[in-house]
C-alpha cells in the first residue's frame, strides 16, 4: 500500500503548530541516528519547549494528553538517565501542584475520570525527589474516585456530564492510577474495584461479530447513540481499542503476579489481542474504524495504531503473550514508520501523521458513534495521543 500522506498533509501538519514553539529551537538540528523514541520525544520539546505547550494548547491546564506525553518521558529518562527529561516533566508539574497537594485548574466536582490519569507520573516524580507535594497531589485525585459516580454495578461513569456511560477510554485513564495507587498506599483488597471496571467492560462491551469492544456503553439506553437492546454504541474505533489494550497491560504491570483476577485478565487480554490482529491491515497499522477497512473513506490511523503496538509489544515483554506474538507490534511499528512518519529536511524534526485529533460520544454538538461520524473528525499531526504511545512502542521494541 501506498504512503497514505502527501506533502499537502505535511504541510497542514506543520502550519498546525505554533510558529513561535517551532521557532524555539530552529538551530537545533536533531540527531538521525538516535532512537526513534529519542527523536520523537526531542522532536515534542522542538515543538512545545515548555511541556505545558503539548497538543498546541495556549494556556496551561492539567489534561490527560499531557499525562499520556509525560509518562512516555518518564519511562524515556528511566532508560536513559538524561536530565532534560526529567526536567522537561518536572516543569509542566510544578506549575500545578501545590505545596498542600491541591492541583490548579483542576476540579474535582466535575469527576472526569480523564483528570486522574496526569496522577501517573506524580508517582515517578515522588520517587525521583520524594518530594511530598506529589504523593499529596496523588492522595487528591484518589479521593476523587471515592465519590465519583457509578453504574448499578460499581463501573466509573466517563464523566458526570455522561451519566450511566462506561467508554474504553476511561479503562486507561482510570485503572492504572487506581491499581498502581493502592498497590503503594492502600489495602490490595481495594484492587477487586480496578478488576471490576475491567469486568464490566468484558461484560457489557463486546460485539459478538468482531470479538471486540465497542466505544461505549449506555446503561440507561438513554443516548440517541445506545442500542436499544445491548447499550452499545455503533463502532469500533482503534483509538478507543487502544486505551483499552494499554489500560490493560499497564495494570498488569503493577497488580500482585500470584493472584486468579490477574490471570484472568492476563487471558481476556490475549483474547483481546487476538481479535484485534484480525483488523491489522497488511502494512502494519490499524485503521480509524477497526473492522470496516475497506470501506469509503476509512483511513489507517496514528494513535490507535502506536497503542496496538504498545500494548502487544508490553505484553510479550511481560510474558502474559506468547513470544511469537511480537511479530504483530513489530508490524505495527513498521507501518508507522513506512505510513505515518515524516521527517522536515531542515532539522530532523519527526512527525507523525494521521492521527484523528479528537472522538466521543454524545455531547454538544451531538456524536452519533456513526462511520461517518468518525470519518469526520479531524485529521492532524503529531497529537499527543499518538506521540506519547509512539515513544512508549519504541521503547517496548528498543526500536
Amino acid at each position: 500500500m501506498r504512503k497514505f500522506f502527501s506533502s499537502v498533509l505535511l504541510a497542514a501538519a506543520t502550519l498546525s503548530a505554533p510558529v513561535s514553539a517551532l521557532a524555539a529551537d530552529s538551530a537545533a538540528y536533531l540527531d538521525n541516528t538516535q532512537p526513534w523514541s529519542v527523536r520523537m520525544a526531542e522532536s515534542e520539546m522542538v515543538r512545545f519547549p515548555e511541556a505545558w505547550m503539548i497538543d498546541w494548547d495556549e494556556k496551561p491546564q492539567w489534561d490527560y494528553v499531557h499525562g499520556l506525553n509525560l509518562l512516555a518521558f518518564s519511562k524515556l529518562y528511566e532508560q536513559s538517565g538524561e536530565q532534560k527529561y526529567l526536567d522537561y516533566i518536572k516543569a509542566y508539574y510544578d506549575r500545578f501542584v501545590n505545596e498542600d497537594g491541591t492541583i490548579n485548574t483542576y476540579v474535582r466536582s466535575k469527576f472526569n475520570i480523564d483528570m486522574v490519569n496526569p496522577g501517573k507520573v506524580l508517582f515517578f516524580l515522588y520517587d525521583q525527589t520524594g518530594d511530598e507535594k506529589y504523593k499529596l497531589a496523588a492522595d487528591t485525585l484518589r479521593d476523587q474516585l471515592n465519590d465519583h459516580p457509578r453504574t448499578s454495578e460499581g463501573g466509573f461513569w466517563h464523566k458526570e456530564r455522561y451519566p450511566s456511560q462506561m467508554w474504553l477510554d476511561g479503562l486507561y485513564m482510570g485503572a492504572p492510577f487506581y491499581a498502581e495507587y493502592i498497590m503503594r498506599y492502600g489495602d490490595p483488597k481495594e484492587l477487586d474495584d480496578v478488576y471490576k471496571q475491567f469486568e464490566l467492560i468484558e461484560k457489557h462491551l463486546y460485539a459478538e461479530k468482531t470479538g471486540l469492544p465497542r466505544h461505549g456503553w449506555d446503561e440507561s439506553r438513554d443516548q440517541k447513540w445506545a442500542d436499544n437492546d445491548t447499550g452499545l454504541s455503533p463502532n469500533h474505533w482503534s483509538r478507543a481499542l487502544g486505551w483499552y489494550a494499554m489500560a490493560i497491560v499497564d495494570v498488569l504491570e503493577v497488580v500482585p503476579t500470584q493472584s486468579e483476577k490477574r490471570e484472568w485478565l492476563v487471558s481476556r487480554f490475549k483474547n483481546f489481542v487476538d481479535h484485534a490482529v484480525k483488523y491489522q491491515d497488511e502494512t502494519g497499522a490499524w485503521y480509524q474504524v477497526t473492522d470496516l477497512g475497506d470501506k469509503e473513506g476509512n483511513y489507517l490511523e496514528g494513535s490507535g495504531t502506536a497503542m496496538l503496538t504498545y500494548a502487544i509489544a508490553k505484553g510479550v515483554n511481560m510474558n502474559v503473550l506468547p513470544k511469537d506474538y511480537i511479530t504483530y507490534a513489530n508490524k505495527g511499528f513498521a507501518g508507522m514508520e513506512d505510513q505515518m512518519i515524516s521527517v522536515d529536511p531542515a532539522n530532523n524534526v519527526i512527525s507523525l501523521e494521521q492521527i484523528c485529533a479528537v472522538a466521543g460520544l454524545g455531547g454538544k454538538p451531538y456524536r452519533d458513534g456513526s462511520y461517518e461520524y468518525y470519518l469526520s473528525e479531524p485529521i492532524r499531526a503529531n497529537d499527543a495521543k499518538g506521540v506519547g504511545p509512539f515513544i512508549l512502542a519504541a521503547l517496548e521494541l528498543n526500536k
